[in-house]
């Protein structure tokens, strides 16, 4: 299974960004991390398989939405409100395990995108 992610770009405080994710395969869950210039990777967002139950970071509640486009096969991540500080490598990753709580997952994703740049300029 492979995942390709795409839509990153430079952009002004305040502005949105869309990214894109393909899938070849079926997960029980995908989400998004990313990892700043620097620093430790970190969750992003979430969406489970079924059902499509989502899942924030704190840092970035009320900004960003996860979404699947099941016509296109991509789960999207649509970035709004963007700060410097979302500034990073954003990967796109997927999970083949189920899990079995009623939050998401926020580790154990086995399959990983390339990445795309998101750069936020003050």
């Amino acid at each position: 299974v492979q995942l390709q992610a795409s839509g990153g770009g430079l952009v002004q405080t305040g502005g949105s960004l869309r990214l894109s994710c393909a899938a070849s395969g079926g997960y029980y869950f995908m989400a998004w991390f990313r990892q700043a210039s620097g620093k430790a990777r970190e969750f992003v967002a979430a969406i489970s398989g079924p059902g499509g139950r989502t899942d924030y970071a704190d840092s970035v509640k009320g900004r960003f939405t996860i979404s699947k486009n099941v016509a296109e096969g991509t789960v999207d991540l649509q970035m709004n409100g963007l700060k410097p500080e979302d500034t990073a490598v954003y990967y796109c990753a997927g999970r083949g395990q189920p899990f079995f709580r009623a939050s998401l997952p926020r580790t154990g994703y086995d399959d990983w995108g390339q990445g795309t740049q998101v750069t936020v300029s003050s």
